[in-house]
């Protein structure tokens, strides 16, 4: 049997599910073959390499870069958690795949971050733990409803990925990369999650899941 057709047990998925939760929060996550967007603006030679910003404008760019990878660091455990009671294995496929996608955008942030002389939130091990749990809750439930979450998750993503465009300095080109193909995957996402199946999720769910984003960006901000 080849290794791309291998069949894992749930035992499997459990082992692999605490091995991305170790390179999530302490070692390298698994990437794609994807370069960082904002790869050629960091070369010494290019013609696009930033402008100097202000102090100002770097801790903010650090902020919202920090809050980007706590982010990244929730959809982790959001799509592991799913992907750890998905009932369907192409489902479960489909959230694997794109929590891989994810890890471009949590090395990516977490680079950015050490560029713009700032750490990523201390706060990590409770936004993966809490959304692992509210992952496998929502994969549980069923797969309709785990992939509606997705969906909802990632348009909420894009609106606040959309904001922190517009809060960024015009002059910080190496963010707005990262963000602007972060944008676009996580649209993706959505698309993805819909055409498989995605439910509509309740108001009260939708209102629920944005109070918990408020409290995640906000602790992101400042720790």
């Amino acid at each position: 049997m080849t290794a791309d057709k291998r069949q894992y047990s749930p035992l499997d998925h459990l082992i692999l599910n605490i091995d991305n939760g170790i390179r999530t929060l302490l070692g390298t996550p698994n990437i794609t073959e994807r370069k960082n967007p904002a790869h050629m603006l960091s070369e010494p030679h290019s013609s696009t390499v930033d402008e100097p910003l202000s102090s100002t404008d770097k801790k903010l760019a650090g902020r919202l870069m920090r809050i980007n990878h706590a982010g990244e660091v929730s959809a982790q455990g959001l799509y592991q958690g799913q992907a750890l009671t998905a009932k369907l294995p192409e489902v479960r496929q489909q959230m694997e795949r794109a929590a891989q996608e994810e890890n471009d955008h949590l090395d990516w942030c977490a680079q950015r971050c050490h560029e713009l002389g700032t750490h990523v939130s201390y706060l990590s091990p409770f936004w993966y733990a809490g959304s692992l749990t509210m992952g496998a809750i929502a994969g549980k439930i069923g797969d309709k409803w785990s992939l509606g979450f997705v969906s909802e998750t990632e348009h909420q993503v894009v609106r606040h990925l959309e904001s922190h465009l517009k809060q960024l300095s015009p002059k910080d080109s190496k963010s707005r990369a990262i963000l602007e193909q972060m944008k676009e995957d996580e649209l993706h996402h959505a698309v993805i999650a819909q055409e498989a199946g995605a439910a509509d999720l309740p108001q009260a769910v939708k209102l629920a899941m944005k109070i918990t984003s408020k409290v995640m960006t906000t602790g992101a901000y400042y720790i």
